[in-house]
């Protein structure tokens, strides 16, 4: 497990990981785009609610910018699926960061042992795999899409 958070310039690490489609979703498999990951600490919360449907509805300006964005939270697969049919989230995958619990969040320096979830971060992946930006969040603010977007626009 890392105890901080990656840098921009460090290899992200690569994960294996479901989504709330029983889809199989890995970073090399999204080699050549660059990749959002917005982890969130929980399903079913008012903040991470509006996370998710900020990156739903900013999907296709998101796609135009070649850039995938994927929730992720340590919640099960069952509970994504049913959360994302009560948000209407269709067209982006939110991913099931259960078991082992919380390994990918580890992994990037956001897990919080003592809480049993990741913190509320954006992280950045160019199309090489590396991390670009890290923007990270206090648990009750709502990570701002607009400055990312800016990132990518520029």
């Amino acid at each position: 497990m890392r105890e901080t958070v990656l840098k921009p310039g460090d290899t992200a690490p690569d994960f294996l990981l479901p989504d709330h489609n029983d889809n199989k979703i890995s970073l090399s498999g999204l080699a050549g785009k660059r990749v959002l990951l917005s982890f969130h600490p929980l399903a079913w919360t008012p903040v991470c609610e509006v996370q998710m449907r900020t990156l739903e509805i900013k999907h296709a300006l998101l796609e135009k910018l070649n850039t995938v964005a994927l929730g992720l939270s340590v919640d099960g697969v069952f509970s994504k699926k049913a959360w994302a049919r009560h948000m209407g989230v269709e067209k982006t995958s939110l991913l099931a960061d259960f078991w082992p619990h919380g390994q990918v969040a580890a992994q990037y320096g956001l897990f919080i042992e003592k809480l049993g979830f990741s913190g509320r971060a954006n992280v950045l992946i160019d199309p090489a795999g590396k991390v670009e930006q890290v923007w990270v969040y206090e648990i009750p603010e709502v990570p701002d899409i607009e400055s990312v977007i800016r990132f990518l626009a520029k």
